[in-house]
């Protein structure tokens, strides 16, 4: 008896450990095969990062975090610019898997751009002794105050403003060409910190294969310097003659970039042909330039009004204005990086075809 029961309470636990193993498969099957198990989960788009390499992404977020720094109309620039370096910088690696750029021309060339990038911004960790600019509208705006830290500039400025030759809209053109020219002004002097930085380290180098490539990057930006010297002297030469003789009727583009970008297609010695096509591009180029400035002024005036409504406490007015905020801001990077990528071929184009000429 005792063995018939010993084997019957066995059959028990068996039927009843079955049992239980049968209720959890069913429960692990019904979670898998569950709507909600299955249901696509929407992605946190916080947590997925603005750029495919690190260094660049920790730049971007750097600058959201210190945005009392950097005002909206430059942190959308600081994110065109960004862009495009990193397109470039995937480009790069392509060429270095196929064997390519075994010099590393390339890769200092990005370097170089890359620390440009960092200086500009004032996010190379260095204290900045540049203006940040707070509002984009009264810098673009305002004509009464002192805009422009180089000396020649302002003195030039001030005489160009009392000289009664100029209406309200050509003052305003011709601000934005002084403030162009002061910009270029901002990043020689990044680029001569840059050289003088190589030519210390330069002087440490003790592997004569590693002194051969320092010695070359530091022809590459000597070189560099002396090419943004010229274009700042022949700048600064063009506002003194229209500041003293005014604007000229006959000017085919009035937006400071544009004017530069044409006036080295002329001196470059392309034909007649070459430039009218040139002359039809660079018109397109400056509906877009005029496109991005008109998409900055309102992510500026939507920046204030965001601010102003946040002050008020109103929850449904805010989340109204910062959805029209961030889609002004998503739209100005977009239109911004076109717009930089356009200026960044066009001027290796005219570059490129005008040294061509000089050669022959």
């Amino acid at each position: 008896n005792n063995q018939v029961n010993l084997r019957y309470l066995k059959m028990n636990m068996s039927s009843v450990t079955f049992m239980l193993i049968s209720y959890l498969w069913i429960g692990v099957l019904g979670s898998k095969y569950s709507r909600d198990m299955n249901e696509p989960k929407p992605t946190d788009s916080k947590n997925t990062p603005e750029f495919r390499i690190a260094k660049i992404n920790q730049v971007w977020e750097k600058a959201l975090r210190d945005q009392m720094q950097l005002p909206p109309v430059k942190q959308s620039e600081l994110h065109s610019d960004l862009k495009i370096q990193e397109k470039e910088e995937l480009q790069w690696k392509k060429l270095k898997a196929e064997g390519l750029d075994k010099d590393g021309e390339k890769e200092a060339k990005l370097r170089r751009n890359f620390n440009i990038i960092l200086a500009t911004y004032g996010l190379d960790g260095k204290k900045d002794t540049r203006p940040i600019e707070t509002n984009y509208l009264k810098d673009h705006e305002s004509k009464d105050s002192g805009t422009f830290d180089d000396p020649r500039l302002e003195k030039l400025w001030n005489k160009a403003k009392t000289s009664g030759k100029f209406s309200e809209e050509e003052l305003k053109n011709l601000q934005r060409e002084f403030q162009h020219h002061q910009e270029k002004i901002q990043e020689y002097n990044i680029v001569m910190d840059a050289v003088s930085r190589t030519e210390e380290i330069h002087k440490n180098v003790i592997s004569p294969v590693e002194a051969d490539v320092k010695t070359h990057a530091l022809h590459e930006k000597h070189a560099d310097l002396k090419e943004k010297m010229r274009n700042l002297n022949q700048g600064f030469e063009r506002l003194r003659k229209i500041s003293h003789q005014g604007f000229n009727e006959d000017s085919e583009f009035k937006e400071p970039r544009v004017i530069e970008l044409w006036d080295m297609a002329k001196r470059a010695n392309f034909t007649e042909d070459e430039l009218d096509t040139l002359k039809e591009e660079l018109s397109h180029f400056q509906t877009k330039v005029e496109k991005h400035q008109h998409y900055q002024e309102q992510l500026e005036l939507s920046h204030q009004k965001l601010k102003h409504v946040e002050a008020l406490g109103d929850k449904e007015h805010i989340q109204r204005n910062k959805d029209k905020y961030d889609m002004l801001s998503e739209k100005t990077r977009e239109i911004g990086y076109k717009m930089k990528k356009h200026l960044q071929d066009l001027t290796s184009k005219i570059t490129r075809t005008g040294l061509r000429h000089n050669e022959l």
